[in-house]
């Protein structure tokens, strides 16, 4: 059997994200801020997120704040906590991208895991068993999670059978953030007459991070001590990704430059103010906002349809509302009157 360590080949899937907008209103982009590609290594320094490939042994609370003090930082933070032995991919966030570490938290995980049966089971019982768990699930979280133990609803939108003994399976699943594949398995095994457990378990892919693309704790410490010592910054801003990566998957709203500081004092955002819309945006989804240029200005709850911004582009009606302003004030100047 195959040990999980050994299998870390990683399916990459299509974003939620398409690419298709629809266009409101002409953009014209004003020399102001700075696009994420362009961020000098001091700027990626107060706000950005490291992809590090947990080890065995730390909580992710300790290796957020390893990574504070190995890269002298003042705050970090994580996106979806790993148990201590479970090992495989862990953003860290940095100074103020932390602002968006809740989308890290809620969005989709990737795992492989090795679950052990307790009794004998053939590989047609346990594929017939994995399609019936596909779909929406209930769960109640484990008595040492540092969520609310209540009964709620989790959604598994994949799981496929890598390999499979009569004692264990090896099995990849692609499910909503906040899934417990500890309880996944104990439910499977219940289901099957035999009992399961997880007995090895690996994080492939957090939102659009995957195994591929991070870095162990080590490795991190290495590259920015290269650059602390001989300003060498190549193989740092290679680990450093812009806060904005976190939020590809999440439908998005461009701005007109003239709209950006108002929002970044909180106001809700008009039709008025719209340059582009993802046309995969939904009343009451967690959306971001950005400027023309890439940068995010702010999360905010949608209070349209995208089509229903695009049917009727000169309305003055607001799209959305501000739960969390990301851009510093006087980023872009201020374009407003108040009353």
């Amino acid at each position: 059997m195959m040990q999980i360590n050994q299998f870390l080949q990683v399916v990459f899937l299509a974003g939620f994200l398409g690419s298709n907008v629809y266009k409101i209103s002409k953009s014209v982009s004003a020399p102001y801020g700075t696009p994420p590609s362009e961020r000098s290594i001091d700027q990626l320094l107060e706000s950005s997120v490291v992809i590090i490939n947990k080890q065995a042994g730390p909580s992710s609370h300790q290796v957020a704040a390893w990574l504070r003090d190995s890269f002298e930082l003042n705050s970090t933070g994580h996106g979806g906590t790993l148990d201590p032995n479970v090992t495989g991919v862990l953003p860290v966030s940095i100074g103020q991208a932390s602002k968006v570490i809740k989308v890290m938290q809620e969005s989709p995980k990737e795992y492989v895991c090795l679950m052990k049966h307790y009794q004998s089971q053939s590989k047609a019982n346990v594929l017939d068993m994995f399609t019936k768990f596909t779909g929406p699930i209930y769960q109640i979280p484990p008595f040492q999670a540092a969520v609310k133990r209540e009964l709620r609803i989790r959604r598994i939108y994949e799981i496929e059978m890598l390999e499979h003994t009569s004692k264990s399976t090896l099995f990849r699943v692609l499910c909503e953030g906040g899934t417990y594949i500890r309880n996944l398995c104990e439910d499977i095994g219940s289901a099957l007459g035999s009992g399961g457990i997880m007995e090895q378990l690996i994080r492939t892919k957090s939102g659009p991070f995957s195994i591929e693309n991070s870095v162990s704790m080590i490795e991190a410490h290495d590259m920015y001590k290269a650059w602390k010592d001989s300003g060498d910054k190549t193989k740092l801003s290679s680990i450093l990704k812009p806060l904005e990566d976190m939020l590809v998957d999440i439908p998005s709203i461009e701005v007109k430059d003239s709209a950006v500081d108002a929002l970044c004092h909180g106001a809700d955002l008009g039709v008025p103010g719209v340059t582009m819309v993802s046309k995969t945006m939904k009343r009451g989804q967690l959306i971001s906002i950005k400027t023309t240029r890439g940068e995010a200005i702010a999360l905010a709850r949608a209070t349209v349809n995208a089509d229903e911004i695009s049917e009727k582009p000169k309305s003055k009606g607001k799209v959305a509302k501000l739960e969390r302003v990301i851009m510093k004030r006087g980023t872009y100047p201020r374009e407003w009157k108040t009353k």
